[in-house]
């Protein structure tokens, strides 16, 4: 048994490396490392899709310039010097691994940065529950106060295939409007922030209200919504500035990851 598992691991090809770490600024280098975490925090909460989906951020200090991962790599494998830089194109700049990247992941992304300028990273996921409320015509409900966070404050872009298309790229960007977040009917969901951070908080936290409903309604007994007022004031607390948590949770996640595998900073 023991020499079978060891042929089977020999015939894994490794990806090839190259350092990036001497090429990028301190402030690339502090992207890379956050956006590195944040795939891997996807992945440790269950969102991931295989090798597809994609989590984009601005390269700081260049302007057009964006890091996402490379077509081949699952989530829970992206380190910082694995992310490839890309141009507003989706044309590859950089590219330590060789393995270039899904053209259909950058004409959502794209689509949202070029909107949205404020947009530092959006994340886009296609997780069990998040597809199951993206199939329900309601689309997200006031069930549970992770949803209520959303209230009003979510965009929804009717499905149109396949995203390959660029001239999508203009109604993507209207369906989203100036929301963070957004559910890609019969698709997934897609949200953003102004930091790397914040995205995920947004993707988090409607990935945990899209799981609250799916087991509300398999439930099988009458729902309880709040009133619209109620649900208001709720999202209002959630948008209020200077909240703890943005500074708090963030480093207690890094703490996480580097208790697990502190690669993602390599």
């Amino acid at each position: 048994m023991a020499t079978r598992r060891s042929s089977a691991r020999s015939n894994v090809t490794p990806l090839p490396r190259r350092a990036t770490r001497a090429r990028a600024s301190p402030a690339e280098r502090e992207t890379r490392v956050n956006l590195a975490a944040c795939y891997r925090l996807v992945a440790y909460y269950g969102m991931t899709d295989q090798i597809y989906n994609h989590i984009s951020a601005r390269v700081p200090g260049e302007h057009g310039r964006f890091l996402i991962n490379a077509y081949g790599m699952l989530f829970e494998e992206v380190t910082a010097s694995s992310l490839v830089k890309i141009d507003s194109d989706g044309a590859v700049i950089d590219d330590s691994t060789g393995l270039g990247v899904n053209p259909a992941g950058f004409v959502i992304h794209g689509a949202v940065h070029e909107a949205r300028p404020d947009a530092a990273c959006v994340i886009h996921t296609h997780s069990r529950a998040g597809m199951a409320v993206s199939a329900q015509k309601e689309g997200l409900l006031p069930l549970t106060q992770h949803a209520m966070r959303f209230w009003n404050r979510i965009g929804y872009h009717d499905y149109e295939g396949i995203a390959l298309d660029m001239d999508e790229r203009a109604r993507l960007a209207r369906d989203l409007g100036r929301h963070d977040a957004m559910i890609l009917r019969n698709h997934g969901t897609l949200t953003l922030g102004s930091t790397i951070r914040q995205a995920f908080e947004l993707a988090y936290y409607l990935e945990r209200a899209c799981q609250a409903q799916i087991d509300a309604m398999a439930g099988g007994r009458p729902l309880n919504i709040p009133p619209p007022a109620v649900c208001e004031k709720t999202a209002q607390l959630f948008d209020r500035p200077n909240r703890p948590a943005h500074t708090r949770d963030w480093p207690a996640l890094l703490r996480l990851l580097d208790r697990i595998d502190a690669s993602y900073r390599d």
